[in-house]
């Protein structure tokens, strides 16, 4: 009798406190709300690698939902009220969707560059708070550098092409070039135009082409073009997606859709927890390296992106 008085009675316990964890959170309440801006694949595999971050974490699946950035805008201008704990924009789309819809709860943007969410700073009036922070694509350009140096230790000369969107960094770039011992030969571009005059000039002057996301500089009109020029000067271009590395660029340095959910799942879990979003941009904190084999091979290089990834690690002391 007194053991089945026991269980009973840890049974009670153990359904009163589940009671209570219900009581603070309802079943079926969303708490993250991840939305995307199309049914891209790269979307999608950000949008799973969160969600399953998230549950690993504790959070039931059914308090994470998932909606595309035309859905959300529909059910904004029908005038349907949105909730959650936090919202997480992936691209640019579901960022200004978010943006202008001006949900109540924090925002959260992944997924894009920076030049994309300053942007969308600019036209939504917007300033980065700890309700509004942004993980961007860009990679860090002290790590692009030491890839650079890793790969390429006689490459002296760096080239850059700016655009309006890229323009920014380049005062932050000049400063730490100068300080890995590298000299800058660039080129700004206002118009597509004045590449195909500009760009032999700058590949002449140039150890290593620098590839910064502009749309205005590197899009499917020009890629071709930069990289064919850079092939046959034998100005190796280490660029910013692995779609590159496969059209010929040596090198690409990355963050992947699923590193950028994982990423993305750390900032919700503090949300959750009661803590503000960072007040300042937040760079990626895992990459890749692409290497194309053939490009690497004609100028005779031997490397391989694992080996980059972990060397790149170590410098920067990454777990």
């Amino acid at each position: 009798m007194r053991v089945q008085r026991r269980l009973l009675w840890l049974c009670a316990a153990a359904w009163l406190l589940c009671g209570a964890a219900l009581a603070q959170t309802p079943l079926g309440q969303v708490r993250v709300m991840i939305v995307s801006s199309d049914t891209a694949p790269a979307y999608a595999q950000a949008a799973q690698a969160l969600s399953d971050s998230l549950v690993r974490q504790g959070v039931p699946p059914a308090q994470i939902s998932q909606s595309d950035a035309s859905e959300l805008a529909l059910r904004l201008q029908s005038g349907q009220s949105l909730r959650a704990a936090v919202f997480v924009a992936l691209g640019s789309e579901a960022a200004q969707v978010l943006l202008a819809g001006k949900v109540q709860a924090p925002v959260l943007c992944a997924l894009l560059p920076r030049g994309a969410f300053e942007r969308l700073l600019r036209s939504t009036g917007r300033v980065m708070s700890g309700r509004l922070s942004a993980i961007y694509l860009d990679q860090p350009l002290a790590r692009q550098l030491s890839l650079i140096r890793l790969a390429l230790p006689q490459a002296s000369r760096l080239g850059v092409l700016w655009g309006p969107e890229s323009s920014g960094n380049a005062r932050s770039l000049q400063v730490q070039a100068a300080a890995y011992g590298v000299s800058l030969s660039e080129l700004a571009l206002g118009r597509v135009e004045n590449l195909s005059t500009g760009l032999p000039e700058l590949l002449a002057d140039s150890d290593v082409l620098l590839a910064l996301p502009d749309p205005l500089v590197f899009n499917s009109n020009t890629i071709q073009n930069i990289l064919l020029s850079s092939f046959r000067a034998r100005v190796p271009m280490v660029a910013f997606s692995p779609a590159y590395v496969r059209a010929g660029a040596l090198l690409a340095l990355y963050t992947t859709p699923e590193q950028a959910g994982q990423q993305a799942a750390e900032q919700v879990w503090q949300v959750l927890q009661g803590k503000p979003l960072p007040d300042h941009p937040i760079e990626p904190n895992d990459f890749e390296v692409g290497v194309n084999a053939h490009v690497a091979r004609s100028l005779g290089l031997t490397f391989d992106g694992i080996s980059l990834r972990l060397a790149l690690r170590r410098l920067e002391r990454l777990p």
